[in-house]
């Protein structure tokens, strides 16, 4: 379907790295080969070869996409919802899409260790944390402007639902009790309740129990977010 007949598909270096997301779920990091890859991605392991060099290359360029993606994926989720809190609730960077399993999380968080012992890893994992705290403020200083939040440090409340994420990734891969998606909610909803500015009366900002898409409600005075 398209292209020429009797030639090859050409396999762009994204869907190469999707492939890769995918591999990295069933087997993690250490266990991943080309050959893994190269039969998810429906290539031969001499494609990757050529493109990416070795299995390092193959990983440092997942890496890099995934330190890149992070303004993108905030910015796209920001503009499916109402309101900064909306997004903030629903899982602005997108942790759980293609999560299925607390294993193939464990498999996914296993990604750290090598990014930690490795200067080259480290560095796109400090420019994913930085793009992370850097996006999940400006979606905080979005929500005080506007009322959803009262007025707070809203760097140090990043960092706080950074950690939260984080921590959350890790305890679910441990219990994997629920829905991850629902699991991030819940935590992110239990640190930012404290901030809610809204007034309970008024019947405006009352009605987002939910935190729902674009449409819905702002948020109430209540603790309506935790349920």
């Amino acid at each position: 379907m398209g292209g020429v007949p009797g030639r090859p598909r050409i396999v762009s270096d994204a869907e190469l790295l999707d492939a890769a997301a995918r591999s990295i779920s069933r087997v993690g990091p250490a266990r991943l080969t080309l050959a893994d890859v190269a039969g998810e991605a429906g290539v031969a392991p001499a494609t990757l070869m050529q493109r990416f060099g070795t299995k390092r290359g193959l990983l440092l360029a997942f890496a890099a996409r995934a330190a890149a993606g992070v303004q993108p994926a905030v910015r796209q989720s920001r503009a499916a919802h109402a309101s900064a809190l909306d997004a903030l609730l629903d899982d602005p960077l997108g942790i759980a899409r293609g999560i299925r399993s607390p294993e193939e999380l464990a498999n996914h968080l296993a990604f750290p260790q090598l990014e930690l012992a490795d200067p080259e890893f480290f560095e796109h994992a400090l420019a994913q944390a930085e793009a992370t705290r850097r996006e999940l403020r400006r979606l905080l200083e979005e929500a005080v402007a506007t009322g959803d939040l009262r007025p707070c440090d809203t760097g140090r409340l990043a960092e706080a639902l950074q950690v939260t994420h984080n921590g959350t990734l890790a305890t679910w891969a441990v219990f994997g009790r629920g829905r991850l998606a629902d699991a991030l909610r819940r935590q992110t909803a239990h640190v930012l309740a404290p901030y809610l500015a809204a007034d309970p009366a008024d019947p405006a900002r009352s009605g987002r129990a939910g935190g729902g898409r674009a449409g819905g409600g702002r948020a109430g005075g209540d603790r309506s977010l935790l349920s």
